[in-house]
């Protein structure tokens, strides 16, 4: 069967834990999540294999393929882990109130786990958790107006994880940069004043000169809200022609 990142003869999700063994260091499979988990949010995913997160475990790699057999099993786990902490708050009442709610919760555990923003938009993620997530998501949209069929279902799915996607890869990328440079995006904007007015001077660029002189530094939780909203507001609030 095909994963995201890979095939396998059987889910990992569905295969049973292996028997306990008189060992010091019990293991589980959450227990292997939480771990690798740690790990890639300290170091991402290039930092993460599994000679590292044995020795974070305290155990040799050789036991770890009693519980996966290889590196995407791992993140397999690792992406439903993350997807379990996005649905365990459970949907508010109304279609609207939870798209909103899972969205930006999707949000918080991507800035919490940056290397999660890595593996979305990929294939689909078919954890017990991300199909939860999934299926509050799809249960909401479903009731939403100007969604009348499975079609329209599909296509609002469909926009809203690209959004999704974008938004929070582009979020989180800044976020990168800005670390590996010292430098934010106000800091390199004023870096590149001189050359930028330079070239606004010339005329050729009217409309790009308006939002350099005369838009604000927008607040990303203000302005992923924003967006987000008028994306729902466009795949749910005209009738289909």
């Amino acid at each position: 069967m095909d994963t995201p990142y890979g095939s396998a003869s059987l889910p990992v999700w569905e295969r049973p834990e292996p028997q306990p063994r008189a060992a010091p260091v019990p293991l589980s499979r959450a227990k292997i999540a939480a771990a690798a988990i740690r790990l890639a949010d300290e170091h991402g995913l290039d930092g993460l294999s599994v000679r590292k997160l044995a020795k974070e475990l305290g155990v040799g790699p050789m036991r770890l393929y009693d519980y996966v057999t290889n590196r995407s099993e791992l993140l397999d786990l690792m992406v439903d882990a993350v997807y379990a902490q996005i649905a365990e708050a459970g949907p508010p009442p109304g279609w609207r109130a939870a798209v909103l709610a899972v969205v930006h919760r999707t949000r918080d555990a991507a800035l919490e786990h940056e290397w999660f923003a890595d593996l979305l938009g990929a294939r689909p993620h078919l954890g017990p958790h991300a199909l939860a997530v999934g299926e509050s998501t799809a249960a909401a949209l479903a009731q939403a107006p100007a969604v009348h069929d499975i079609d329209d279902l599909q296509r609002a799915l469909g926009a809203l994880n690209a959004f999704i996607v974008g938004a929070l890869r582009r979020e989180i990328t800044e976020r990168r940069t800005a670390r590996a440079t010292g430098t934010d995006v106000a800091a390199w904007q004023a870096a590149l004043g001189p050359y930028l007015t330079r070239m606004l001077e010339t005329g050729r660029y009217p409309t790009v000169a308006r939002l350099v002189v005369d838009g604000a530094h927008l607040n990303a939780e203000e302005t992923f809200h924003h967006n987000l909203t008028t994306v729902l507001d466009g795949i749910t609030g005209h009738p289909r022609t």
